[in-house]
């Protein structure tokens, strides 16, 4: 199929060709037939982009300090990469569409195939043949109204809120200041609820326009007269004004605070700076109100992702229903998409399209992209790179999933070893994988597992995906005959990870599980600097992981599990393998009120020699702090790392400074391949393994009981 793409760092766009997305959880699969470019948020997008590195820095000082505190953090490298993989990621355009539906995942139950639809949201509603769309992104187009005229209910969405935002009464007098295509929209539900309206624009065709839809007086802000107000309001001002201009600074918004009389509403929908001037919203005693995108639900991953739906009793229009509430008006001829000022365009020629509205040229109020033939739906495509020639000591790889981690730590990492054939890389779209496949010389790239699981030139598959698909992609791989690396964790459920232990026991399969640290230089002199201990060991391990990141699946406990399951056992795991037996007891603690704000614990292990470990996870240090430290003391000797860039050794000689993190990722690799390679054992014992998982299940179990938990015994 084909997708518009643009390149995050140059701005340059592609309509490339790419695989149709895979179809996941409370997902439809749609095929578009019309797509809007907004002039307004796509010129802001392409304009970013097309800013040199420096002025993309000036621009986002916020993004600038996260970078300075990664070097500190982790070294130049690590950063590099991390920041080119960004910008090099292909950013997918558009976010309001309609179309037919294809096919839905198995635990929707409000659209079927055939379904006319209507789609929104960055990400999802993309100017693509195919797409998939959260079932609260998609509304259903009444009978009468043309999926032409259906593709702009989120654009009618945001307007619709900024409406509701605004709460006008019958009879009001409004300005809308900005008449771009939301400016335009907002007109018209105006004029549609009882209100007089007012357009302002700089662009006098922008104004006629407003006046064919409905407004009862339209003006520059030069033209607009000082007797306009006596004339219309009585000398008053406007009951309250709409703001749908973006803008580099505040002009839009003071200006509102002029127009409006004593008590008036300012509402802001556009983009611009809040730099105000407090004399005038305090004599008038002024209400700012900003409207958040398409309503309720927005930027909210339960709501949009998971499909947890607000009840209408307490959350009467959520982006759903406003998107909704917008088709209803269409239908009943309330409202006039049709009547705006478009240009529609095949979509063969979004590129120029683009580039019209970038030099000026393509002065039409909204793009809209008709979409023509049936796409090809293929879910895997070559890419150029070189088949595999297959020899002993070389091993095919495949890859399930390539999110930042992977791209910015593995496959570099990877494509470092020799005697590696990257066959196939599959992604959730096919965007992403398709520049990440090219990149790092896979053969062909894809959004169907069974593509690597079927074929019999790939010896190992790297599973990469979110964690709720870690256990049983790695069951399948096995059972296909691959040797896994499996990131962590294992499984989310303690059923997940016996599974896997069941399929490595009974194909005498290899697991490789992404438990690094354990592989690093610095982890390896302490291990070797007490080799021979006779006595106990004591760790003192302190991680400043900071405060659990918000509206993601990583801390979903469905999908992600939370940070105990995704990330403690990193610790865990290296605990175990300084100590170099397998722990037999935990305790552990919450030192947060509130996990979802704050999931600090604190962690003791100890082991059947005596040997004991503390782990401090804490939410709320100090930002400067290292991210980890550990501390290992035993027999008049202690180590410390700061890190994984500086370890000390005191009591004795010896040490690594390094000035990149060495966090293992490179060498846990190599002799992943060259064990395959051998026949020999995976580098970390499926003892071990489960271990660490039953380690991180009993750490759960203990915060929630408030006593110690054997492990290895069954719960």
């Amino acid at each position: 199929m084909k997708q518009i793409l643009q390149n995050a760092r140059s701005g340059d766009l592609q309509l490339a060709e790419v695989p149709p997305p895979a179809l996941g959880s409370g997902q439809i699969l749609i095929q578009n037939h019309y797509s809007v470019v907004s002039p307004g948020t796509d010129k802001l997008a392409m304009s970013f982009a097309r800013k040199s590195l420096l002025a993309k820095a000036r621009s986002r000082p916020d993004l600038v300090d996260q970078v300075i505190r990664k070097v500190r953090q982790e070294g130049p490298l690590p950063t590099y990469r991390s920041a080119m993989n960004k910008l090099d990621a292909p950013q997918p355009l558009g976010y309001s569409s309609a179309g037919v539906v294809l096919a839905v995942a198995d635990d929707v139950h409000r659209f079927a195939p055939g379904d006319r639809v209507a789609c929104a949201g960055a990400g999802y509603a993309n100017h693509a043949e195919i797409i998939v769309v959260p079932e609260n992104l998609v509304a259903l187009v009444p009978e009468s109204v043309g999926l032409e005229q259906a593709a702009f209910a989120t654009l009618g969405a945001i307007a619709l809120q900024g409406v509701r935002i605004a709460e006008p009464g019958l009879g009001e007098v409004a300005a809308v200041v900005g008449l771009g295509l939301i400016g335009q929209l907002t007109v018209q539900l105006l004029v549609a609820n009882g209100c007089r309206v007012l357009g302002i624009d700089l662009d006098k065709s922008r104004i006629q326009e407003a006046l064919q839809q409905g407004a009862e007086w339209g003006a520059s802000p030069e033209e607009l007269k000082d007797g306009w107000a006596a004339e219309a309001t009585e000398g008053l001002g406007v009951d309250f004004s709409v703001v749908t201009a973006s803008a580099k600074d505040s002009g839009p918004i003071a200006l509102s605070a002029s127009l409006c009389r004593h008590g008036g509403r300012v509402v802001v929908v556009g983009a611009m700076p809040l730099e105000l001037d407090r004399r005038t919203f305090y004599e008038k005693e002024l209400s700012l109100r900003l409207s958040m995108s398409y309503g309720p639900g927005r930027y909210d991953r339960r709501y949009e992702e998971l499909g947890l739906d607000y009840p209408l009793p307490f959350v009467r229009w959520t982006e759903n229903r406003n998107l909704q509430a917008f088709l209803a008006l269409v239908a009943a001829q309330r409202i006039h998409p049709d009547q705006l000022d478009t240009a529609t365009v095949d979509f063969q020629q979004a590129v120029s399209a683009y580039e019209g509205l970038a030099q000026g040229t393509q002065r039409s109020l909204a793009v809209v992209f008709q979409y023509g033939e049936t796409p090809d739906l293929s879910r895997t495509q070559k890419t150029g790179g070189s088949a595999r020639k297959r020899t002993g000591d070389r091993v095919g790889v495949g890859f399930l999933g390539a999110g930042n981690y992977a791209k910015a730590v593995l496959l570099p990492a990877l494509a470092d070893i020799k005697n590696v054939d990257p066959i196939t890389l599959v992604t959730g779209t096919g965007p992403s994988g398709q520049r990440t496949a090219e990149r790092f010389s896979f053969a062909q790239f894809g959004t169907d597992p069974k593509t690597i699981l079927d074929d019999d030139q790939i010896d190992l598959v790297f599973i990469t995906t979110r964690h709720n698909l870690h256990a049983q992609q790695a069951v399948d791989s096995l059972e296909a005959g691959k040797a896994v690396w499996l990131e962590k964790p294992v499984g989310l459920q303690r059923e997940q990870v016996r599974t896997v232990e069941q399929s490595v026991r009974r194909t005498e399969g290899f697991l490789m599980v992404g438990y690094n640290r354990r592989f690093s230089s610095h982890a390896r002199a302490i291990h070797e600097t007490f080799r021979n201990r006779q006595s106990p060991m004591t760790i003192q391990y302190t991680v400043a992981a900071g405060p659990p990141p918000r509206d993601t699946w990583i801390t979903d406990l469905e999908e992600g599990g939370g940070r105990i399951l995704g990330e403690c056992c990193h610790f865990v795991d290296l605990c175990t393998y300084l100590v170099g037996e397998l722990p037999h007891r935990v305790f552990a603690t919450h030192s947060g009120l509130n996990t979802e704000i704050d999931d600090s614990t604190t962690i003791l292990m100890s082991w059947p020699d005596g040997s004991a470990a503390t782990i401090h996870y804490l939410a709320r240090a100090a930002g400067d702090l290292p991210k980890e430290r550990f501390e290992v003391s035993c027999g008049q000797v202690t180590a410390t790392c700061d890190n994984f860039r500086q370890t000390r050794i005191h009591g004795s000689s010896g040490g690594v400074r390094k000035m990149n993190q060495d966090k293992g990722q490179a060498t846990a690799l190599a002799e992943t391949l060259a064990a395959i390679r051998k026949g020999e054992p995976s580098p970390i014992s499926i003892e071990e393994i489960l271990s660490v998982s039953e380690t991180t299940f009993a750490i759960l179990e203990s915060q929630q009981s408030g006593r110690a938990i054997p492990i290895g015994e069954e719960p």
